[in-house]
């Protein structure tokens, strides 16, 4: 086993297993499980591979805080089934699924971790500044590529070619990607938007000119120095977009960034309840899953 904590963005694997995996997979009493399936062969292939010293579920106890919305009215509201409530759209096959999951990843040994008024992500970045080295986040949202950290080995396992083909995000990975630092994410993805989460971005500032800023500016704080200086370099078209942008960056640059400072208390290693874990699978039709899981511990 190795040192590494390994941080799962619970949400984000389980809606890929539930489009990935055939709802055709049912329980007895008829419900589909395909996504309490694909959560259990997610971890037993990441399992095997990474040999983690500890799992935790970090969960979406507040998937659209209150608070983000109030910065940014926008804010994930495709997603949004009951708009008076809040409700995410949820689809109802996989609704009944979530406390199961829950109770199988515990069963695996993994700590379902969330926190009032906040994502998974933000329960990620927190025990992120709280490990001292060695950290994998399992995820499918961009978002996260902030928390990308060399000097700490804190890599991104991004899914979202799947999980058993993921990519090992590290900085240089960023760098070949979009052609920035990990540290100037937060920035790049407020100038360039993203439709998932309903942030505009600046307009006429797609991916290439974002990094091409940020290159010669190093940060957003730069770039709107340069936008109010007159004489420096900038387009004229860019820079009055970034000038007409001066309310919607000072509030993305909020919402885009992960919280590192939530009260959170130290997750216990789990430990894997083998038997309680078989009973689970039989009762739930995921038993052979279920035993790829042992396996993946035991050899």
């Amino acid at each position: 086993m190795s040192s590494r904590l390994l941080l799962l963005d619970t949400a984000s694997l389980y809606f890929r297993a539930f489009y990935g995996v055939p709802d055709s997979i049912k329980a007895a009493d008829g419900r589909p499980v395909n996504a309490v399936r694909g959560i259990l062969d997610f971890l037993a292939t990441l399992q095997a591979r990474y040999e983690p010293a500890a799992v935790v579920a970090c969960w979406d106890d507040d998937w659209r805080p209150a608070w983000r919305v109030e910065l940014l009215d926008t804010y994930k509201t495709h997603r949004v089934a009951d708009p008076e409530a809040g409700i995410e759209e949820t689809p109802d096959l996989l609704a009944h699924q979530v406390p199961l999951i829950a109770e199988a990843l515990t069963l695996a040994g993994a700590t379902v971790v969330g926190a009032p008024e906040a994502e998974a992500d933000d329960v990620i970045g927190t025990l992120v500044h709280r490990w001292e080295t060695g950290i994998d986040v399992v995820t499918g949202d961009r978002d996260l590529f902030q928390l990308v950290d060399d000097a700490r080995d804190v890599r991104v396992l991004y899914t979202a070619r799947g999980v058993s083909k993921h990519d090992v995000v590290d900085a240089a990975w960023v760098r070949e990607k979009y052609g920035i630092e990990p540290g100037q994410y937060v920035d790049f993805a407020v100038m360039r938007g993203d439709a998932s989460d309903g942030l505009p971005g600046v307009p006429g500032i797609g991916d290439k000119t974002a990094a091409t800023l940020l290159r010669e500016f190093t940060d957003l704080d730069g770039i709107r120095a340069a936008a109010a200086d007159p004489g420096s370099s900038l387009r004229p078209r860019i820079r009055q977009s970034l000038l007409d942008s001066a309310d919607y960056i000072d509030a993305a640059v909020k919402v885009v960034t992960v919280r590192p400072d939530l009260d959170l208390e130290d997750p216990v290693t789990g430990v894997m309840d083998v038997e309680a874990l078989r009973t689970f699978g039989e009762q739930w039709n995921v038993a052979g899953p279920v035993e790829r899981l042992l396996e993946s511990v035991t050899t």
